[in-house]
C-alpha cells in the first residue's frame, strides 16, 4: 500500500494521537516533533528517524527505519547510540542521514531534538540566594 493510502487511513483514527485545543499530536516513536502531519509521521514514511533519551539516564538513541523488513516493523529499525556529548551527537546525526540518503529537513529537527535532551540531562546547580547586607548601627 502507498504512503500516501496509509496517510489517509491513519491521518484522524491513529491510536497514537493526542487532540488538545487546536492542534493534534501524536505520540509514535519515529515522529521527531510530536506533530500529526505526513511530513514527519514516522508509520507511512520509508525513510524515518527517531530519537529518545536513553534509559540509562545519559544521552540519547537514534533510532532509523530501515529498508528491510518492511513486514517485520519490530525488526526493521536500527538503533544507534549516542552517549559522546552532544557536539558528537550532532556531527553524528549529520553524518548518518547524509549517508543513508535521509531528507535534511529530518536531520534539522532531530538536532534539535537531540539538543533538548542533552540540555535536559545537565544537572541542576543549585542558586544560592542572595543575602541582603543589613545597615550598620553606627
Amino acid at each position: 500500500m502507498s504512503a500516501d493510502l496509509q496517510w489517509l487511513a491513519i491521518r484522524r483514527s491513529s491510536s497514537f494521537l493526542i487532540r488538545r485545543k487546536l492542534k493534534t499530536f501524536t505520540t509514535e516513536p519515529l515522529n521527531l516533533t510530536s506533530i500529526n502531519s505526513y511530513k514527519y509521521n514516522g508509520i507511512v514514511n520509508k525513510r524515518a528517524i527517531g530519537i529518545e533519551a536513553s534509559k540509562e539516564g545519559k544521552g540519547a538513541v537514534m533510532t532509523l527505519k530501515t529498508r528491510k523488513a518492511k513486514n517485520k516493523p519490530a525488526k526493521g529499525r536500527a538503533n544507534i547510540q549516542l552517549t559522546r556529548g552532544p557536539r558528537r551527537a550532532i556531527k553524528t546525526i549529520r553524518k548518518t542521514c547524509i549517508a543513508h540518503h535521509y531528507r535534511p529537513d529530518l536531520s534539522d529537527a532531530a538536532v534539535r531534538r537531540v539538543c533538548a535532551i542533552y540540555k535536559g540531562q545537565k544537572p541542576v546547580l543549585s542558586v544560592q540566594k542572595k543575602r541582603s547586607r543589613r545597615k550598620r548601627a553606627d
